[in-house]
C-alpha cells in the first residue's frame, strides 16, 4: 500500500489504517528525518444513506505514536452550519462517538467534521457525504381545484440530485375524503443505475401517467375531476425497511342551483357553493355577483364547506375560495331569466291543472252520486220484491 517517489523522495501510503501512526523516519546517507503520523477514521451509520427524520451516528477514532490528546468535536452541514450533536459513547481519547439530530431531504451534500487539539496542535478537517431521501416539497400539501377541470398531482424524488445509489421502492395510495378504504394507485421501484420504473394498479376511476414529465418525478393525471375524486393523495418511499411519504389533499369544489334550469318572473332560486372537505381556519367560501354591490356578497363561516346565496334576479355569479386573502380557485354560475312566453306556458300549465283537478273532483263527485242513487234504487227494489213474496205466501195458505 505504499510507494516511494525516487525523484522527490516522498512516502504514499495509500488505503490509510488507524494501524499505520506511528513515526516514520527517513534516512538519506548521515541525514535522518522522522514524521509521526497520527491518523484519524470517521465512520457515518448506515453508509451515509438515509431518510428523512433519522438520527445519524458518527464514529471518530485516533491513533497515533504518542499519547492521544483529547479532542474538540464540531459539525458542519452541507449549509456550513453548525450541528448541534449528543455524545453517545466517550471513551476519549480514543474513540468518540457522536448522535446527529433528525435529518431533512434538505440536508443532502457534503459535511465537514473539525477536529481541533491544543497539544499537540491539531486543526484538522475531515469531509464526509450524507444522502437523506425524500421529496422536493413539504410533507403536506393541500391542493384546490374545480369540478370537470383537469389536475396534475406530482411529487418531485431527489434520488438523481443527490447521487443516490442505493435502490429503492415507493408506491402512490388514494384515500378518498371520508373512506376509510386506500386504493393503491401505482407502485414504482428505482434501481442503483437512477432508473424508475411505473406500473399502474388500480382502475377505482380514470386516471393517467403522463408520458412526458420531468425527470425524477412521480406524476399523475386526472382529465377530469369529479367531486367523489377528493381526498388524501400519499406518495411513499421505502428504503432499507423504513418509509417516508408526501401527502397532497385534493380539495375539489362544485356549484348547484335549486331549482335548476331559467328563472322564471317573480320566483326565487337558491345558489349553493361547496367544498369536499372542511377548510382551514384561514379560508373560506363567498359567493360574489358579478357587476353587482356589497349586498350581493355572501361568505361562509369558519370551517364551513358550503354556502348558499338567495337571488331573485337573473345575473352571474362567481364562487371564490379564498385563502390568506387570496383568491385559490372560483367557478361562475351564470342565472338566465326564463322568456315571456315560457312564464305565460308555465300559468297556463298551472291554471290547466287546476281545472283538470277541479273536472276530476266534480266527475268523481258525479260518479259517487249516481252510484249512491242506483245503490238506493237497487235496496228498494230488493224491498219490494221481498214484500211481494210474503204476499203470495199468505194468500195460498188461505
Amino acid at each position: 500500500r505504499s510507494e516511494m517517489n525516487q525523484s522527490s523522495k516522498h512516502l504514499k501510503v495509500s488505503d490509510l489504517r488507524l494501524s499505520d501512526a506511528g513515526i516514520y523516519i527517513c534516512e538519506y546517507g548521515s541525514h535522518t528525518v522522522s514524521i509521526s503520523l497520527h491518523v484519524f477514521k470517521l465512520m457515518i451509520s448506515l453508509n451515509g444513506h438515509f431518510l428523512p427524520n433519522e438520527e445519524p451516528e458518527l464514529t471518530l477514532m485516533q491513533n497515533s505514536y504518542h499519547s492521544k490528546p483529547h479532542l474538540s468535536i464540531r459539525l458542519f452541514n452541507s449549509n456550513n452550519n453548525t450541528v448541534k450533536t449528543e455524545i453517545l459513547q466517550n471513551e476519549a481519547p480514543q474513540k468518540y462517538i457522536l448522535k446527529l439530530q433528525q435529518l431533512k431531504a434538505t440536508d443532502s451534500g457534503t459535511w465537514m467534521c473539525h477536529v481541533h487539539s491544543d497539544s499537540p496542535p491539531i486543526n484538522q478537517n475531515i469531509s464526509f457525504n450524507v444522502k437523506v431521501l425524500g421529496f422536493g416539497k413539504p410533507d403536506l400539501e393541500r391542493m384546490y381545484t374545480t369540478v370537470d377541470s383537469t389536475v396534475i398531482l406530482s411529487w418531485h424524488l431527489n434520488f438523481q440530485k443527490i447521487k443516490w445509489k442505493e435502490g429503492f421502492t415507493g408506491q402512490l395510495n388514494w384515500k378518498p375524503q371520508g373512506s376509510t378504504t386506500t386504493h393503491e394507485l401505482l407502485d414504482f421501484n428505482v434501481t442503483a443505475r437512477q432508473e424508475l420504473h411505473e406500473t399502474k394498479k388500480s382502475s377505482c376511476f380514470r386516471f393517467e401517467i403522463p408520458q412526458r414529465k420531468p425527470d425524477s418525478t412521480i406524476e399523475v393525471k386526472l382529465p377530469k375531476v369529479q367531486f367523489n375524486h377528493s381526498g388524501q393523495y400519499n406518495c411513499q418511499l421505502a428504503y432499507n425497511r423504513k418509509y417516508t411519504q408526501s401527502e397532497i389533499e385534493l380539495v375539489v369544489m362544485k356549484v348547484s342551483a335549486n331549482p335548476a334550469g331559467p328563472l322564471l318572473k317573480g320566483a326565487k332560486m337558491t345558489l349553493l357553493c361547496k367544498v369536499s372537505s372542511p377548510l382551514p381556519s384561514n379560508a373560506h367560501l363567498c359567493w360574489e355577483r358579478v357587476n353587482g354591490t356589497q349586498v350581493d356578497i355572501k361568505k361562509s363561516k369558519q370551517h364551513e364547506t358550503e354556502v348558499e346565496v338567495n337571488i331573485s334576479a337573473a345575473g352571474m355569479w362567481n364562487c371564490h375560495l379564498i385563502e390568506d386573502n387570496y383568491r385559490k380557485i372560483s367557478l361562475n354560475y351564470t342565472v338566465e331569466e326564463a322568456p315571456v312566453w315560457i312564464s305565460y306556458a308555465v300559468i297556463g300549465v298551472i291554471i290547466g291543472a287546476g281545472v283538470l283537478v277541479f273536472g276530476l273532483v266534480c266527475l268523481c263527485m258525479i260518479i259517487g252520486m249516481s252510484w249512491q242513487r242506483r245503490r238506493k234504487r237497487a235496496k228498494r227494489m230488493a224491498r219490494a220484491r221481498q214484500y211481494l213474496l210474503e204476499k203470495k205466501t199468505c194468500q195460498c195458505q188461505q
